[in-house]
């Protein structure tokens, strides 16, 4: 017999793979996700969120290891600030590859997090691919901490609202935000 969880991996998975969108708890907040390889997929979170397409998104992964398949060069600090971070913290590698090409900015940059949190590390575990997540809000308002304050309308335009966490009501926050630069440097963008 399955779980909640793992009947909602599955749920979640199925959609995915058809190149849907998913409205889904994550390690921080409530996320909007699709195939990370899919560029029509990333196209429609675009279109959802009503976001400016040259504004790039980040991906989850379920593990240091398949993060390393999704950037160019994992420089040695990566795994090092993966390693000792407590809190969920997105690091933008300078050269994306084997990903969609709208998900990467115009520099080629992109963010990955590695999640520990208990669906969206199932879900992209299942997967076996790295899952976009943006904040389930339309662009410009307030990011989603809980289910209830996710818009209505918001809902009704994805593939797939997950059911799970929804009466989670601790409020968690994005996540910290760090920048790798080529030269080996980094900048933290948010704390």
């Amino acid at each position: 017999m399955q779980t909640k969880l793992q009947q909602e991996v599955r749920k979640a998975v199925e959609v995915l793979r058809r190149g849907g969108v998913i409205l889904y708890p994550t390690d921080t907040v409530w996320g909007l996700g699709c195939d990370a390889t899919n560029a029509e997929a990333v196209e429609r979170i675009y279109a959802i969120k009503q976001r400016d397409p040259s504004k790039s998104m980040l991906v989850l992964v379920d593990s240091e290891a398949r993060a390393e398949a999704f950037v160019d060069e994992m420089p040695p600090i990566a795994w090092d600030l993966i390693e000792v971070s407590a809190d969920p913290l997105t690091i933008i590698y300078p050269k994306g590859k084997n990903l969609a090409p709208n998900l990467t900015a115009a520099d080629g940059s992109i963010g990955i997090r590695v999640t520990s949190e208990a669906f969206s590390k199932a879900l992209c575990e299942a997967f076996h691919a790295p899952v976009v997540s943006t904040s389930a809000n339309f662009s410009g308002q307030p990011a989603p901490a809980i289910f209830s304050e996710i818009d209505e309308a918001l809902k009704q335009r994805v593939d797939y609202v997950v059911d799970f966490r929804r009466d989670d009501f601790e409020k968690k926050r994005p996540s910290g935000i760090i920048k790798l630069m080529k030269n080996g440097t980094f900048a933290i963008l948010r704390k």
